[in-house]
This record gives C-alpha cells, structure tokens and sequence, in this order.
C-alpha cells in the first residue's frame, strides 16, 4: 500500500514535472536559459516545476526507501516532508504577523508582473483570470497599468493601448456574446467615476484579501487538512502485507501512508531493531 501510493505521487511528480519541460520547451526557455532570468514578472511554469518536482523527490525517496528498507532515504522522506510542514505553519503564522509587509510585498509582486504582462502569454493568462475572478483591476488600481510601456499614458507611448487596461479589467456585458478585448481602450482617460460604469476600479490586493476574509474557514480548513495529512495517521483495515511487510509488523496500520512522517519513522526503528540481531 505505501510503496503504491508512493510511486502514484512520483508518477503524478514526473507528470507535472514533464508539462512544465514541455511549456518550457515550447516557448524556447530550453535552448535559451538566460530567458528565464529576463521575464520581469512570475512564469507560471516554475509552478509545475517546482511541485512537480518536489513529489518526484518525496516520491522517489519514499518509494524506493521502503521497497529497499533504506533508513537514509526514508529518513530523508521524513525530514523532507517535516520541512514542508514546518514552512506551511511557519507560512501561516508570519502572514498573519507580518500582515502590513506582506500586503506590501504582494503589491510589489503585482505591480512587478504588470511590468511584464505582455512578455509572456501564460504570465498575462494568470493576470486576466485574476482580475477577471476578483473583478480587479491593478494591485491598488487602474493607474498601476501605468507602469506598463504598452499601457502608460506618457505622451512618448504610440501604443494604441495608451492610457487603457487589459480587456480582463472591463466589466463585462452579460447579454454580450463576444468578447470585447477592446474595451479597455482610452479609459483611464476618463475622470475617475467614469470609469467605474466600464471597468473595476478596486484593486487586486484589496479584492483577494476580501476573498480570503469571505472564505476564511475554507481557506484555513484546506490549510489544515493538508496538514493534518502530512503528520496524522489513522488505523484502517491492513492491506495485503508485502514481503517487508511480513518481516516488520508494526509498519502496517496506517492509511495516510504519502505523507506519512510517523510512518517513516516507525519503519526505521524496525529496520534498525531487525538489523541489530543480525
């Protein structure tokens, strides 16, 4: 059961980690690195990358620790998987200290990425669902668009986009069967209750933070169960022992085996008692 689940997370690993490569391969990065340091803003890839990558990692290291009674790789498994759980609770804890720098620092990480909205389709996918999802526009607003070459309103701009936002900052039309992706054009040089008939005038920071206070129990209840998974196991009816399964008994009941720490542990402990009377 362990060595199973273990190797579905590294298959799911490997998966994520290879859509990343592609996505990477189709847009060059590949053969040219120094693209990866050049974008302003956050590529979305490093999202199935860096989580692709980590499960392989925990995967691998579970999976073969197990199958090969490994004490390094399952004591890698565990410390790895601790590591997580205490960035997770750390995570947590600061952003809700630190609420001012991180509200700043989310403001910074936009406004960086607006920089960059037009430099890469998958970063200006992400930007147009957010505003669209949170039916925001900028980090604190419309006028941070002015940080954009294609969008600033500077009299030097010949973009025909000058002094306008992205489409997905235009409030939107239900009976309107095509989508408008000019609607945005020229509105920023509206007066600024104008505005408010055609596109959102809220801004990103303060509309998530909205979300995140509208939707407080599911949030924290995701948090928690994520880590409830990580640390907590529960008996369940023992599977179909395996070989190794036979020699250490005490290894078989728990379910939650993926992200099992306590799991881990218990299987070096018996690996070492075996090895002892050896």
């Amino acid at each position: 059961m362990l060595s199973s689940s273990l190797l579905l997370l590294q298959v799911l690993g490997a998966l994520f980690l290879a859509i990343g490569l592609w996505a990477w391969g189709e847009k060059g990065v590949l053969s040219n690195i120094s693209a990866l340091t050049d974008l302003g803003g956050l590529d979305p890839v490093w999202l199935f990358v860096v989580v692709g990558g980590v499960m392989s990692v925990l995967g691998f290291a579970g999976c073969i620790g197990a199958l090969r009674e490994n004490t390094f790789l399952l004591k890698f498994f565990s410390v790895f998987l601790g590591l997580i759980f205490f960035l997770e609770l750390a995570t947590g804890i600061l952003a809700f200290v630190f609420k001012d720098w991180i509200r700043d620092q989310l403001n910074f990480f936009i406004n960086n990425n607006v920089k960059a909205y037009r430099d890469d389709i998958d970063l200006q996918n992400l930007i147009d669902f957010a505003q669209e999802y949170w039916s925001c526009c900028g980090a604190r607003g419309p006028n941070d668009w002015n940080l954009n070459i294609y969008f600033n309103c500077t009299d030097l701009n010949p973009s025909r986009e000058r002094c306008g936002v992205p489409f997905s900052c235009c409030v939107r039309d239900p009976a309107e069967d095509v989508l408008n992706t000019q609607c945005g054009y020229d509105v920023r040089l509206k007066l600024e209750l104008e505005q408010q008939g055609s596109i959102h005038t809220k801004g990103c920071v303060g509309q998530f933070e909205k979300w995140l206070q509208d939707n407080l129990i599911v949030v924290a209840g995701v948090f928690v169960g994520i880590a409830l998974l990580q640390v907590l196991p529960q008996p369940s009816k023992p599977p179909t022992p395996l070989p190794f399964q036979q020699t250490f008994p005490h290894f078989a009941p728990f379910s939650l085996q993926i992200f099992g720490i306590c799991l881990a542990q218990n299987l070096v402990s018996d690996i070492k008692a075996v090895k002892a009377n050896w």
